[in-house]
């Protein structure tokens, strides 16, 4: 059975609660194409007015982070059953930036995985290298490595729910796209390792999405590799081009 595309806008901390609405009505009637997924992965704030304003459309809900822990004393931080209590399907866990800015780690990020299958959410599970690792050749290594502490104690049913985002640190926000040739590599290696850790029949079925700095004139030949499973669209999301890129067929 062939993999349905997953395209997901990454909205980052842009928009407003107001501006999100006025957004999801501009969208709305370009992003529809019931050959693929799409979400809107949003600002914690934006959640619910976003769902309000997506409701009868095909737009699905994501947030942008959730904390591992069911409740307490987490000061600023946002529970799963608080996502699922409001219908939100999709969570972007591990982001670079999460990494980067946050002090989020391999294990944290794992922690957060294994909570967001416990309460039914869709964990979207971010990778990628920097220019760094990549000029000294080990980009696979280090992505492995990130996918396989993210899987720790995933079941093979579970991970074949899965989407994993893999994003260049280096492409992300910079106008630079991998090759086509350079993100399917990547790509079809996540696929090999997460067949490694479980079996043929999980890496057939997971999802694998490549992001940093995707648009409409890069989506249509990036989403025809094979082991491009759609996109984690950051700014372009958040324009009317977003239905371009839905629809880059």
């Amino acid at each position: 059975m062939a993999r349905k595309k997953i395209i997901a806008g990454n909205w980052k901390m842009n928009m407003t609660p107001s501006e999100a609405v006025a957004l999801v009505n501009t969208l709305k009637p370009l992003v529809v194409n019931d050959e693929v997924d799409v979400v809107f992965c949003v600002p914690a704030i934006d959640i619910i007015p976003v769902l309000q304003a997506a409701e009868g459309s095909n737009i699905q809900v994501g947030a942008e982070n959730m904390y591992y822990e069911e409740k307490g004393a987490y000061t600023g931080e946002i529970s799963p059953a608080m996502l699922t209590d409001v219908g939100v399907k999709y969570v972007v866990l591990g982001h670079s930036e999460r990494r980067e800015y946050f002090a989020e780690t391999d294990a944290t990020v794992n922690k957060k995985v294994l909570k967001a299958f416990e309460h039914g959410i869709t964990p979207i599970i971010c990778c990628g290298e920097t220019l760094t690792q990549r000029e000294q050749g080990v980009t696979m290594d280090f992505i492995r490595q990130q996918v396989k502490i993210a899987f720790q104690g995933v079941t093979a049913d579970q991970a074949k729910t899965a989407v994993i985002a893999y994003e260049p640190i280096w492409a992300i926000g910079t106008g630079k796209t991998a090759t086509t040739a350079q993100a399917q590599e990547v790509c079809a290696g996540i696929r090999a390792c997460i067949a490694e850790v479980y079996d043929e029949a999980t890496a057939e079925a997971i999802r694998i999405q490549y992001g940093g700095s995707v648009n409409a004139a890069t989506a249509p030949e990036l989403f025809a590799q094979p082991d491009i499973d759609g996109g984690l669209v950051g700014g372009a999301s958040l324009k009317p081009d977003f239905g371009k890129i839905v629809n880059y067929k």
